[in-house]
C-alpha cells in the first residue's frame, strides 16, 4: 500500500513539474518583447492588490530569497515599471508600487496571454478547471 501511495505522490509532482515547466515555455513565447515572468509577476501583484509593498514582502509573497527580488525590481526600476522610494518611517526600508508605465505594460502582457489561457481553460472545460482549483490551492498551502 505504501508503495502504491509513493507512487502516486510521485506521479502527481512530475504532472505538476511538467505542466508548470510546459506553461513557462508558452507564456515566455507570449509575453511582450523583454518582459520576463517574473517581471509580469510582480507588476500583475502589485496591480492587483493596488498597494505599495516593501522588497522583503514581496520575496516572501513569491517565496524568492531577497536579492532575487531586488534584482527583478531594479529591473523593473529601470524600464520605468515601478517606483522604489524610501520608507518614510524606516528609511532604511523601501516600498515599491506600480507605474502608470508599469500598470500599461502589465495590460499588455494580459491581452498577450489571456488567449492563451483561454484556450486551455477551453480545451479542458470550465468545470473541470473549477474543480482543479480548489486541489492546487491546497497543494500550494502544503507545499509553502
Amino acid at each position: 500500500m505504501n508503495e502504491d501511495r509513493n507512487t502516486l505522490a510521485i506521479m502527481l509532482f512530475s504532472e505538476v513539474l511538467a505542466a508548470d515547466q510546459m506553461i513557462r515555455n508558452r507564456l515566455s513565447k507570449v509575453l511582450p518583447k523583454g518582459m520576463e515572468i517574473s517581471h509580469f509577476s510582480v507588476l500583475n501583484h502589485l496591480a492587483w492588490r493596488d498597494v505599495e509593498r516593501s522588497p522583503a514582502q514581496l520575496a516572501e509573497a513569491f517565496n524568492v530569497t531577497r536579492g532575487a527580488m531586488t534584482n527583478t525590481l531594479n529591473k523593473l526600476e529601470w524600464a520605468g515599471y515601478v517606483h522604489i522610494r524610501p520608507d518614510w518611517d524606516d528609511a532604511r526600508r523601501k516600498m515599491v508600487a506600480i507605474s502608470p508605465t508599469g500598470r500599461t505594460a502589465r495590460d499588455s502582457a494580459l491581452s498577450a496571454i489571456t488567449p492563451m489561457i483561454k484556450q486551455v481553460v477551453d480545451e479542458l472545460g470550465e468545470e473541470r478547471v473549477r474543480s482543479a482549483l480548489p486541489i492546487l490551492r491546497e497543494l500550494r498551502k502544503q507545499t509553502t
